[in-house]
């Protein structure tokens, strides 16, 4: 991961864009040598989004079998009739 100074991205925004496109490497941004942000390219973001909503709803999923919270496949098809005609 490259690690860029807050003030060097101010001075060469386009530069480290266009490195970020290329390579697709995150930039970690850092202001008083603590780090700040990071950069990444969209594509890469929108794929840990749908990544992330994807474990969500699995541990939701995993939380309602261990809370006992399920239907069998009769009562839910039947909760889904509506739906299903």
């Amino acid at each position: 991961m490259k690690v860029e100074l807050v003030t060097t991205l101010k001075r060469q925004a386009t530069k480290i864009l266009a490195d970020l496109h290329t390579s697709k490497e995150a930039v970690l941004i850092t202001e008083h040598g603590e780090p700040s942000a990071y950069l990444v390219d969209v594509q890469d973001y929108e794929f840990m989004q749908r990544r992330l909503a994807l474990l969500e709803a699995l541990s939701t999923g995993e939380r309602a079998v261990l809370d006992k919270k399920t239907l069998t496949h009769a009562q839910a098809k039947e909760r889904m009739g509506k739906w299903l005609k």
